[in-house]
């Protein structure tokens, strides 16, 4: 892997949040703290789907590979961090810039794809209810998460291909937590034109696209709650998309936050701690949202939790 200029790049520095060493102990155990919990919720939201017969449904079929992607997602920064602040070593290589890079941007695409998909599920339940199973049977659902995987697999590969083209100075310092595409590109000593390009024209395609699938659906769904006569038919309709609708809300504003902050501020820093609302807090609260006013999540979790602990006991 060798840039234009013919010089062997071999490691970056991650400077992180914070350079201040008090801070280094709080950091550690916040972000510990966050990434257990990320990690819990969302597998234990996994399991309770599997474990319950009443969850295998493309609804909670789309959420479980939601919570998996999550957990993958945080995967691909927290621990580097963690252990970069336990070693008190900032340094990451060349390769191992390129290939979170490359994993960052899988998940963070699934997560977007998903969530639209999600969508579709609720325009189809509440717009064509008689027609749900029909519409979306099976296959369709694992067609649907295929095609997610497909089109981020692709996302990644061109642009971490785009980035192996680009020159960096040796110990290359970023002001980043982990190693953020549009960081790495701003930090980049050769020419970025065609790399801004390709990240302008993603953006707009798989962020762009993907929202306003979302927004078509749920302007269709609003369009069919208006016209019902029953409050508790609407009452029940809107409760079934709100968790979906307020994880959506997250995502979107968090992301929204971190480059308006970055365009506002132009300080790398701020815009690293902006990034923590969609890197960490989301996926881990994406869990609790999703169960808090859930009674079919929360009667598998008591169940699976109860016969856990009936097994253990015996």
């Amino acid at each position: 892997m060798e840039p234009d200029n013919g010089t062997r790049i071999s490691e970056f520095v991650l400077l992180g949040l914070s350079e201040n060493p008090d801070l280094q102990p709080l950091l550690f155990g916040l972000f510990l703290s966050m990434y257990l919990i990320t990690m819990l919720g969302n597998l234990l939201m996994i399991l309770a789907v599997i474990s319950d017969s009443h969850l295998h449904t493309p609804m909670y079929f789309f959420l479980s590979n939601l919570s998996f992607v999550d957990i993958c997602f945080t995967s691909t920064t927290v621990p580097k961090m963690l252990v970069n602040i336990q070693t008190q070593s900032k340094v990451i290589t060349y390769g191992g810039c390129i290939t979170q890079m490359y994993f960052f941007l899988l998940f963070a695409g699934l997560d977007t794809f998903l969530l639209t998909v999600m969508a579709y599920d609720r325009f189809v339940a509440i717009c064509h209810p008689l027609h749900y199973t029909v519409i979306m049977h099976p296959r369709l659902c694992g067609q649907l998460v295929l095609l997610s995987w497909i089109m981020s697999v692709l996302n990644s590969l061109l642009q971490s291909l785009m980035m192996l083209q680009l020159s960096f100075l040796s110990l290359l310092p970023i002001p980043h937590f982990f190693c953020e595409l549009n960081q790495m590109i701003q930090l980049a000593c050769s020419d970025t034109f065609l790399n801004n390009l390709v990240l302008y024209f993603a953006a707009v395609l798989v962020g762009g696209g993907t929202l306003t699938g979302i927004l078509y659906s749920y302007s269709k769904i609003i369009s069919s709650i208006r016209v019902m006569s029953s409050a508790k038919g609407k009452y029940k309709a809107f409760s079934t998309c709100a968790s979906h609708l307020s994880v959506v809300s997250l995502f979107y504003l968090s992301i929204l936050e971190v480059y308006l902050s970055s365009l506002a501020i132009h300080n790398a820093h701020s815009s690293a701690a902006a990034s923590v609302l969609y890197t960490v807090v989301t996926p881990m609260l994406n869990p609790f949202i999703y169960s808090l006013r859930n009674k079919d999540i929360k009667g598998a979790l008591k169940r699976f939790l109860g016969m856990t602990g009936r097994k253990i006991t015996e």
